[in-house]
């Protein structure tokens, strides 16, 4: 699961957003779609849990997805954005992947994870 990660920058506590490459090497393309391979949902869903747990949320999992949208696809060599938002009180974890164009960025996911200890 080797992120690719070019720059982080956390300006609050319950907020994340990280850049990251989608190297075409990655794992996760490999035999997803022939034709055009894309990040899957799944791994999405990793890397958002990946770095609540680490950063925004230590000593808390997975508990359920309160609702997510894949919008576009992410492709090999896609630059993009991961926001992370934690809402302690309520157990909610909120993500957003926007994928890069030039100086412009397009929503690709989103939803809300709820956790637990």
């Amino acid at each position: 699961m080797k992120i690719h990660e070019l720059t982080r920058h956390q300006a609050r506590p319950e907020s994340l957003e990280v850049v990251i490459y989608l190297d075409p090497s990655l794992f996760w393309f490999k035999g997803h779609f022939a034709v055009q391979p894309l990040l899957p949902g799944v791994a999405q869903l990793e890397w958002v849990m990946h770095y609540a747990t680490r950063v925004l949320a230590p000593g808390f999992r997975f508990h359920s997805l309160q609702n997510v949208k894949f919008q576009a696809p992410l492709l090999p060599e896609n630059t993009v954005t991961l926001s992370l938002t934690w809402n302690a009180e309520r157990a909610t974890l909120g993500f957003t992947f926007q994928r890069h164009a030039g100086d412009e960025r397009h929503t690709a996911s989103s939803g809300k994870i709820r956790l637990c200890q």
